[in-house]
């Protein structure tokens, strides 16, 4: 969409009036209160210190101790949550050596505080380098750690089948990056019958699955596998964004289902933000309409 590939020339005062709502604020404690007034209504969370673009090895030191503080409050807050990690915010770009030496010290930490970590997968370059440390850090010893899976890449049944020997906890999604169609499933309905496909193949295979969708033909398909399947719940929750759907995370809640909500924070918002409103048109489109409401660009 037109709209949506226009994003970027967008002043970030406008981004960042339409998409505030998709994150949780700059500072920690901005994602403390959020959780907090999440779990009040039932909802467990994963933390994301946003830190995607950096260029050397001090910024990707930088960030990694951010994810260590952000262990810190999640224990010292008694929070209902865990943390996501990109390995790019902790120098998988520039070196993977850097980037183990970084995960392995954010692993240990959270192991000494009893908390898990989610290594979010990124865009196709990272994928196998993802995948490939996170068995690296199982081999090592660690079981504290999950990973991601992206219905939309091809290459995802495979993927999963080479995590079974691990038992992995898998976050499962559609995938939002903009891939090659050598790469990934472009259609609708091709990246949702992969879905339930991968879907079925976690379970089966044993494996705790997290179903982060919020489309409601995915959902429906979920919960009628969970009542076949008769799923214990540590088999399994649902997983949204922050400031999406919520009166479908509240209906689940309300029917019983364990809800995780992703909680991005911190002073790299404007990446994130132009991903989640390009994957929604919809909100795309307030964006332009509050560029003509915006005073420094109103045509008078």
């Amino acid at each position: 969409m037109l709209v949506a590939r226009s994003l970027p020339l967008v002043p970030k005062p406008i981004v960042r009036r339409v998409a505030w709502r998709y994150i949780a604020g700059t500072t920690l404690d901005d994602a403390v209160g959020i959780v907090h007034h999440l779990a009040r209504r039932g909802a467990t969370a994963t933390i994301d210190a946003l830190g995607e673009f950096v260029e050397n090895a001090k910024q990707a030191e930088q960030e990694t101790q951010q994810a260590i503080a952000t262990l810190d409050a999640i224990a010292a807050n008694n929070l209902p949550a865990y943390l996501s990690v990109k390995l790019t915010s902790i120098g998988l770009s520039l070196d993977h050596r850097l980037a183990e030496q970084n995960l392995r010290y954010i692993l240990d930490r959270a192991r000494l505080l009893g908390l898990f970590v989610r290594l979010d997968m990124e865009n196709s370059p990272y994928t196998t380098p993802t995948l490939e440390l996170y068995r690296t850090m199982r081999e090592s010893g660690y079981d504290n750690i999950g990973v991601v899976i992206q219905a939309y890449l091809y290459r995802s049944e495979h993927d999963v089948r080479q995590l079974a020997p691990y038992q992995a906890d898998i976050r499962l999604c559609k995938g939002i990056y903009n891939e090659d169609p050598s790469l990934a499933i472009k259609d609708r309905e091709g990246i949702r019958a992969n879905y339930r496909a991968l879907l079925r193949l976690i379970v089966e295979l044993g494996m705790s699955v997290r179903i982060a969708t919020h489309d409601d033909v995915l959902i429906a398909d979920a919960e009628q596998l969970i009542a076949e399947r008769q799923l214990e719940r540590d088999r399994y929750e649902f997983q949204m964004l922050l400031g999406v759907r919520e009166q479908k995370r509240d209906e689940l809640i309300r029917c019983g289902y364990p809800v995780r909500i992703y909680v991005p924070y911190g002073e790299d918002w404007y990446g994130y933000s132009l991903r989640r409103l390009k994957e929604n048109p919809q909100v795309a489109g307030h964006v332009f309409r509050a560029l003509f409401r915006y005073d420094g660009f109103s045509r008078r």
